[in-house]
């Protein structure tokens, strides 16, 4: 029982709420000569609003109304179809036009502004703003998973469990979730649910505590936290949850086990500290890959762009995100609010993250950009506490 307790203490280490400065918002870390100024509008309110929203996260733009590099205009085309013309500078000269099909009116303006980011930055970024999100909220009064677009849009209650659910992750192709629930024994189990049928099943369910699942990037490999041999150790297993082999051998806590990029290794947090430590996907001698930034260093989110970065939840007076180079063995402290900033998820142009910010009060969703600390919220009021994101990318 002593094991149980010191591994779930180190999963909810940073999610009991903390003393901050003041209420949570947005930070805005203005560097004019690296940004973009745009114009971005839409044919209708809706779709302004989530165009503007959607263009304020990204911290290689400034809208503006005037002055602007390029003009960004989307109209509501047929149907689900958002058609986007970009023009470059006050004399209009044309840049790019096209129509884009989505699920929904939303979804096809997300995406259309995807295309404009990529015609537009300058830098080789990618578009993110089509990510798709899965977090605890608390709006029923227990921790339940949902699923949304990026600037919530389209939430979806997906478990309805009525017991502490943690730490939602995605298949690599979006149809399922792995999470962990207390609903079943009472301890700490992982289950999967099929997105399109809303089927749970139970995925593994040892003996001891079972926590942390996550998939490798192409979907045929689970890195998961179990503790039935006594130690919780890393594990891996095949999608289904069988053939599940120990990695580690310590009596250390390890937590967050997160894939490399092209699969070949995981980086998870463990005790003293904790800290962060790199070993092969097949097993071996982990070796430690935060040092002098922080005493406390812990989950870890390996970046699909850059496999050379790793996002973690760092201690520097409260919680702050911090990013680790692999390329040069360092690591900086990447956000500059006053309240805490922890559990961070990469989005997909290697630069701008999802994380969870917190006051006294309560817990929200923002985007990071990881070059100037720009911190923009994304989870209205309305929705109450909401933590855990995890991103998605179509």
């Amino acid at each position: 029982m002593q094991k149980i307790s010191r591994l779930f203490l180190l999963l909810l280490a940073v999610a009991v709420p903390a003393l901050a400065q003041r209420d949570i918002g947005d930070i805005v870390v203005t560097a004019e000569k690296n940004t973009v100024p745009v114009r971005v509008s839409a044919n209708s309110p809706e779709l302004n609003l989530l165009a503007q929203q959607a263009f304020k996260s990204h911290g290689r733009y400034r809208v503006t109304a005037s002055g602007y590099a390029y003009d960004i205009r989307f109209s509501l085309a047929a149907g689900n179809q958002v058609r986007v013309d970009i023009t470059k500078g006050q004399a209009a000269a044309p840049v790019a036009s096209t129509v884009v099909s989505g699920t929904s009116a939303r979804n096809a303006l997300l995406r259309a502004a995807d295309f404009a980011v990529e015609k537009t930055n300058g830098l080789g970024l990618k578009g993110y703003f089509t990510a798709r999100l899965a977090f605890i909220g608390e709006r029923t009064g227990k921790k339940e998973i949902y699923t949304s677009d990026l600037f919530f849009g389209e939430v979806k209650q997906i478990t309805r469990d009525n017991a502490l659910a943690l730490m939602p992750r995605w298949s690599p192709d979006g149809s399922r979730l792995l999470y962990t629930s207390f609903f079943k024994s009472g301890f700490p189990d992982i289950f999967q649910i099929d997105l399109h049928t809303y089927q749970r099943t139970t995925f593994v369910s040892f003996k001891g505590t079972n926590s942390g699942a996550r998939f490798s990037p192409n979907g045929s490999q689970v890195a998961m936290v179990l503790s039935g041999e006594g130690s919780p150790e890393i594990y891996v297993g095949n999608a289904q949850g069988r053939q599940v082999s120990r990695k580690t051998r310590s009596q250390a806590v390890k937590s967050s086990p997160c894939f490399s990029p092209d699969g070949s290794r995981l980086v998870f947090a463990m005790e003293p500290g904790p800290q962060l430590y790199v070993m092969s996907t097949a097993g071996g001698t982990p070796t430690r890959v935060t040092s002098g930034v922080s005493g406390y260093c812990a989950e870890p989110d390996w970046s699909r762009a850059n496999p050379n970065k790793i996002a973690f939840t760092m201690r520097a007076g409260g919680y702050q995100i911090g990013v680790l180079d692999l390329s040069t063995r360092t690591a900086k402290q990447v956000s500059k609010a006053p309240f805490d900033g922890i559990e961070p998820s990469w989005l997909a142009d290697g630069r701008h993250l999802v994380y969870t910010a917190r006051d006294r009060s309560t817990s929200v969703l923002c985007i990071l950009d990881t070059e100037t600390g720009n911190s923009v919220r994304v989870s209205p009021t309305a929705f109450g506490s909401v933590m855990q994101g995890n991103v998605w990318t179509p």
